[in-house]
Formats: C-alpha cells, structure tokens, sequence
C-alpha cells in the first residue's frame, strides 16, 4: 500500500464532509496537508478544504488515482459502478466500510480495492 500511496497525487473523496469534527473531513485534511490533491465528492456541498465539491465521480475532470469512500457500506455497490465508469486506480473504503458485492463487482474487472482501512493510517506508516 507504501507504493501505490506514493504514486497517487489525486484523491476524489466520495461523502466528504464540510463539518471539521467529521472523520471524513479530518483524515482528509491530513491528506491535502501531505500534498495529496483532493476532490470533494458530495452533492450536498459547494466546497470542502478550499476546494470545489462535484456532484459523483462522473463529474470530475481528469484520472483520479484514488476513490477514498466515507459512504456506509450499502452505498459501495453503487460507487463502485461510478468507479468502473471513470477508471480511476484504486478504491478505498474507509475504516468499517465494507462491501463484498462492490469488492467482487471491481475484483472481476482488474482493480486495485481496499477496504476497511483507514488511509491517513496507512499513509503515516509509510513515511
């Protein structure tokens, strides 16, 4: 996981919070404070960390390295077909957040997923 979150530069965040004592809001924080580019993913804000929200995936300009999900798990499926469309590199889904019909929908088409893992975690063991 070091490598792939060495390589990666930009996060779409899918279900980021505006609110800073959300989990969502606080592990992303930490990742745009590591240089990560971030992309608010939630139709319900205009703008999260300084930077514009999108409505879904589909709306994003650009390859996305990292789908970062803070969804609940009956959400997964329909990400992961969002996902599918935009190509993007690696799906993650936060800590408590898994899914195995998403898991097996992305698994069969060659994608990289992980789930149940807490990227800030992961990135500080990196370092």
């Amino acid at each position: 996981m070091g490598q792939m979150l060495k390589k990666a530069k930009r996060i779409a965040v899918v279900g980021l919070s505006n609110n800073p004592d959300r989990t969502s809001y606080m592990v992303t924080k930490a990742m745009q404070d590591n240089g990560y580019d971030i992309i608010p993913v939630n139709p319900a804000v205009s703008e999260v960390l300084g930077v514009k929200a999108v409505a879904s995936l589909k709306d994003i300009d650009g390859h996305v390295d990292i789908v970062n999900v803070f969804r609940r798990s009956e959400f997964l499926p329909e990400i992961a077909k969002d996902f599918a469309e935009i190509d993007a590199d690696i799906f993650w889904a936060q800590l408590g957040v898994e899914n195995e019909e998403a898991y097996n929908f992305l698994k069969e088409k060659g994608y990289t997923v992980i789930m149940n893992r807490c990227i800030k975690v992961e990135h500080a063991l990196t370092k």
